[in-house]
């Protein structure tokens, strides 16, 4: 009914799938008295309890058992009659109505709706088949007696219930409507609940925030310039500004926790490599100042929001990290979340096939008829002249498959564990939102990430990285092997043999350079500096590649096209990347330099670009012009300006996420470059359960001159090892 309702409702329900879960999740009646408070109990469908005492003919037991909840609920109990046709409703309604009458028990009407529409129920007797393992033609299957149950309206419900006094069904009918007006819930959305970071006496978390900031500064910068000074009082200013003092402590002990226990930690991920804060606390590794990140990209003062800081974690000690978390916030106020697997095109087609009976051959071969693109849906390969449609014109019994499957096509149908999102909460998380097990056993969430968000929970993302793991392995046997303590971190990003390297094409096990068109690239680009590999990282998708815009990109880099600038104020702005916009913080740039927008309202332009709403771009359009104007530039440039940008904004990428992905390809290359031994037996540990990137690693230490030697009984270890200047291959 309100807000202690829902907790207790939370409550029982965590509770029946964490501590009660006995093939279904149960709750037992003392728990059911400790948490009744705001809510409203109806009696249930023929597996309810007072049903069930009728369907024994145990009047007594059942009349019992209502007087019960009726003393635990008052009048927020009521007797529920139900019709579907059914013999054990036609013997337990009269009753029913009965023993609402003696003991003065408001009485309702309802449906046991199992799906919406009366037409869904053969696509939900499908469902049960799938989940049963049973086909349609099985007699002994478990299945519903027809196919009334489903969402009925008020003239639907009359006619099932014909045989009830009208007086009697309208007052029961009005009940539902009772129920409706007694429910009262607010949930409080959008309104971020951070958990309470365990600060130092004496501090507040912006007192505190400062003191290991200002540490960090100082051990990162020999020299802090007036500059450098200004923008890290201003971040300071706007993170405290904002309340998000504490969730920068939060993610700063995680990561400190990660980087004092050996467990390696990314240099960055998205946006939040823009921030200077970040980078001196060692959240991030990649210097903002040098690289040209921008802090309100991450985190716009004139838009206030969550930040977003996402970490990778070398993935084989990923967990370690959880745990820790766990252990700081207590282990009722951490989890990860749940995610819905859906029936994609293909899977729903060949699930009903299996309730049809359908060989497994047919159906496989009619399943790849359905392209095998990422969010294809099954009426896709229903456009004229495909090889499915012409078989749904022609057979009915693959008519009746493609149709049942369609019914099923994107239905939630199972529960996994999102790959990253960790909740870490203020409150016992069954205050604020039901929990239950996964598959395997860990507490998730029962609200999707979406819902959890809504919710205000922090969520952040720790994500696995293997790329990590191989670094840190590597760098491991450069110390075995040579003694050097390599700091991976400090490495120098102008290494001639680096460039060399990839310019060759030879990025086999680099990080985001090995795929086979992105090989074409480098050896196009032959990349000399580090912002071309931020520049590979940002162009190598779809868009631009689609655009033209990375051709451009590569013949000016090259001197075989000319750079031009539509506005000298561009140089600075669009010099590292040959005249081309290829960041949306270049965007974000060119609107503070030309137009005189701070860069907070540039980000909302950038954001509006990227998404093309009229009204919003039309009142952009206007800011923009007004403001260029009014530094000098000529309107018919400034109107050229904003349609080149907002052309190019379809495409940019995220400077900050470019340069930290960036600095991983980077460093990935340099110990190929440098250590290749120990580079390629991290590399072949890493995929030691795939044999086809065995075989094409070894193929590449091959090319390398790299021998890559057979187990050895006496010499071999668990995984991949340096032997000399030749590889063992592991047991």
């Amino acid at each position: 009914k309100d807000k202690q309702g829902y907790k207790n409702l939370v409550k029982l329900v965590s509770i029946a799938h964490i501590d009660g879960f006995y093939y279904k999740p149960r709750v037992s009646k003392k728990l059911l008295e400790e948490h009744k408070e705001g809510l409203i109990c109806l009696s249930a469908c023929l597996s309810g309890e007072i049903p069930k005492k009728l369907l024994q003919k145990d009047y007594e037991g059942a009349k019992e058992v209502a007087k019960y909840y009726q003393n635990l609920f008052g009048e927020d109990f009521y007797i529920e009659l139900q019709d579907h046709g059914l013999e054990g409703q036609r013997m337990t309604n009269p009753s029913l109505i009965k023993i609402a009458e003696v003991l003065g028990i408001g009485l309702v009407i309802t449906n046991d709706s199992h799906y919406t529409k009366q037409e869904d129920a053969l696509c939900h007797d499908i469902l049960l088949c799938l989940q049963t393992g049973k086909t349609l033609q099985d007699p002994s299957r478990m299945k519903f007696p027809n196919d009334q149950f489903y969402i009925k309206n008020a003239d639907e419900l009359r006619a099932a219930f014909k045989w009830m006094d009208e007086e009697k069904f309208n007052e029961a009918i009005d009940n539902t409507v009772k129920i409706s007006e007694k429910c009262n819930l607010i949930l409080d959305m959008g309104k971020s609940i951070l958990p309470y970071y365990p600060i130092p006496a004496n501090h507040t978390a912006e007192s505190y925030l400062d003191k290991i900031a200002r540490e960090g500064l100082v051990k990162c910068y020999p020299e802090i310039t007036p500059a450098l000074e200004e923008r890290f009082r201003y971040e300071l200013k706007i993170i405290g500004e904002m309340g998000f003092a504490a969730y920068f402590l939060i993610v700063w002990d995680f990561i400190n926790y990660s980087k004092k226990n050996g467990i390696p930690v990314g240099p960055g991920r998205g946006s939040a490599a823009g921030s200077l804060i970040a980078y001196v606390l060692g959240i991030t590794d990649i210097d903002p100042v040098r690289h040209n990140l921008l802090f309100e990209r991450f985190l716009n003062p004139e838009r206030v929001s969550m930040p977003d800081i996402d970490v990778d974690f070398c993935i084989e000690r990923r967990e370690k990290v959880i745990k820790y978390v766990s252990d700081l916030y207590g282990e009722d106020k951490v989890c990860q979340i749940i995610t819905f697997g859906t029936l994609a095109a293909r899977a729903a087609l060949k699930s009903v096939a299996r309730v049809m009976d359908i060989p497994y051959a047919e159906a496989d071969r009619l399943a790849k008829m359905i392209p095998a693109i990422p969010k294809t849906q099954i009426d896709d390969a229903l456009q004229d002249g495909m090889e499915l449609k012409k078989l749904y014109d022609s057979d009915e019994k693959v008519k009746e498959l493609v149709d049942l499957a369609k019914s099923i096509e994107g239905i939630k149908f199972n529960i996994g564990t999102h790959a990253a999102g960790v909740i870490i909460a203020r409150d016992p998380l069954i205050e604020t939102v039901p929990v239950l097990h996964s598959k395997e056993k860990a507490v998730i969430t029962a609200y999707p990430m979406s819902d959890i968000e809504k919710l205000g929970l922090l969520k952040m993302d720790f994500l696995g990285l293997r790329n990590l793991t191989i670094i840190d392995n590597t760098v491991r046997m450069i110390k075995e092997k040579y003694n050097i303590d390599l700091n991976i971190n400090r490495i120098p990003l102008d290494d001639a043999p680096v460039y060399e390297m990839l310019s060759k094409g030879e990025t086999d096990g680099v990080f985001q350079l090995e795929s086979s068109g992105m090989k074409t690239l480098v050896k196009d680009l032959r990349p000399s500096v580090f912002e071309d590999l931020g520049a590979l990282v940002a162009l190598f998708r779809p868009g631009p590649l689609n655009s033209g815009m990375v051709g451009d990109f590569v013949q000016r880099k090259h001197g075989r096209q000319r750079i031009e600038y539509q506005h000298p104020s561009l140089e600075p702005i669009l010099k590292d990347t040959y005249g081309t916009i290829v960041y949306q913080e270049q965007i974000m740039q060119i609107a503070q330099s030309l137009a005189g927008y701070t860069l907070g309202q540039a980000d909302i332009l950038r954001r509006a670009m990227g998404k093309k709403k009229p009204e919003e771009m039309e009142k952009q359009k206007e800011i923009f012009l007004t403001g260029a104007v009014k530094n000098g530039v000529d309107s018919k440039l400034a109107e050229q300006l904003f349609e080149t940008m907002t052309e190019f904004a379809a495409y940019c990428f995220n400077r900050s996420h470019s340069a930290a992905y960036a600095l991983l390809a980077y460093q990935t290359a340099y110990l190929k470059a440098h250590y290749p031994v120990e580079y390629m037996s991290a590399l072949l540990s890493s995929v030691s359960s795939n044999q086809d990137k065995i075989q094409l690693y070894i193929a590449e230490c091959q090319k390398m001159g790299i021998n890559v030697l057979p187990p050895d009984i006496n010499k071999s270890k668990a995984d991949f090892t340096p032997d000399g200047n030749s590889i063992r291959f592991g047991l």
